[in-house]
């Protein structure tokens, strides 16, 4: 149990599904559109614009979530229509219907985490530090979903990965519904604490960071599968490869709420910029060789889990009051949205021209100028609070 009056479970149930989806989009996409015989370039574009609806998606949903303050609803009535949205995959294979169904899906399906997140810390109120705790269950959906997907996909064909997709979202919808409503109200949107925020040199310098982050990372979603699928690793030892990475990722959560106490998030942050850089360059030059390989992916621990633990623990110290729902949309629109978008678009030209080896090497540069960002700019303390916490469930 996180705290007294949390209610854990109701929260934990929506990261599982959701996180289980992107179990089954992002190692295994990439083998879906090649069995179309889509090219690097096709590929990588296709990825990148499900990532790009995470740079206008949250925000529209973010700016309505603020002003009408029914997160819940707008978070239900999203998750319905990415379930309509994704069904359209059933009548094309196309690149642009393709494109057509991913843009929709994206607009509606990226719309609902950075509002849950919201609801969560709102009910985790003076607990937020337990945060990990709760995400932790969407890592282990993603597990689960990419283990089952790794022998189901190898057994009976990629074809197959749509109908779990679809019938994943269905249960991200289901969660929902059941997940707490958090007590808020409307309130009057004013945009000069939001700008005064967004002009501090560290919160400036916080989202650039996320967005080159995010951007090493382009490669890996939309190319890694397909990686190791041309050095002669099976389906079934992809899936593993890419679930150890998130039991990793689990493991630093059950713990993240310790490191909190002990080291500064500034701190912690430069470590995971570092350490991703290692692991993308270990990925390049030893792919043949599975124990280095395996080392690699234990460093998700930091690529992902230290990362997004402290950043969400950022934007929430950045974003407060009513600039909640917008602070967490411009985290995920700017980060996963642009960055994740920009390293998967740039990622396929890399990989068409250069190879994998030097598009990850390109990766490992990327983290090392985040890493020199946040050591150059990056001050938490100096950020002023622009409004109160709500919170209580």
């Amino acid at each position: 149990m996180v705290a007294p009056g949390v209610p854990y479970w109701r929260l934990s149930a929506f990261y599982l599904f959701y996180f289980a989806t992107l179990g089954a989009l992002i190692p295994y996409w990439g083998l879906y559109l090649s069995s179309l015989n889509f090219g690097p370039r096709a590929i990588g574009t296709l990825m990148a614009i499900l990532m790009l609806t995470k740079i206008i998606a949250p925000n529209i949903w973010g700016w309505i979530a603020d002003k009408r303050g029914n997160r819940l609803a707008i978070i239900r009535l999203a998750a319905f229509l990415s379930i309509c949205a994704f069904a359209g995959i059933f009548f094309t294979d196309s690149f642009w219907g393709l494109a057509l169904v991913l843009a929709t899906f994206g607009f509606f399906w990226n719309a609902a985490l950075p509002q849950f997140e919201v609801i969560t810390l709102n009910c985790l109120g003076e607990h937020s530090h337990r945060y990990t705790w709760v995400r932790l269950w969407g890592s282990v959906g993603f597990i689960l979903a990419v283990v089952a997907l790794g022998y189901l996909l190898e057994h009976y064909g990629v074809a197959l990965l749509p109908s779990i997709v679809l019938l994943l979202a269905v249960g991200i919808w289901f969660a929902s519904l059941i997940a707490p409503k958090v007590g808020e109200v409307e309130l009057p949107l004013q945009k000069e604490p939001l700008l005064r925020v967004l002009k501090q040199p560290t919160v400036i310098a916080f989202f650039v960071a996320c967005a080159l982050m995010q951007a090493s990372h382009g490669p890996y979603y939309a190319f890694y599968s397909i990686y190791l699928d041309d050095f002669g690793y099976s389906r079934g030892l992809i899936g593993q490869l890419w679930a150890l990475g998130v039991v990793s990722e689990v493991v630093l959560f059950l713990v993240m709420h310790r490191l909190f106490q002990h080291y500064p998030l500034r701190r912690l942050f430069l470590l995971c910029f570092g350490l991703t850089a290692v692991r993308w360059v270990l990925v390049a030059f030893f792919v043949d060789q599975l124990p280095v390989l395996i080392a690699a992916q234990l460093l998700h621990a930091a690529s992902f889990g230290i990362y997004h633990a402290v950043a969400i623990q950022l934007v929430h110290r950045f974003f407060t009051g009513r600039l909640q729902g917008r602070g967490q949309a411009l985290y995920s629109s700017l980060s996963f949205g642009a960055g994740g978008a920009a390293g998967s678009l740039a990622g396929g030209y890399l990989w068409d021209g250069l190879g994998g080896q030097s598009t990850y090497l390109v990766s490992a540069l990327l983290s090392g100028v985040a890493l020199l960002i946040c050591w150059r700019w990056l001050r938490p303390g100096e950020v002023p609070v622009a409004g109160e916490l709500r919170s209580g469930c």
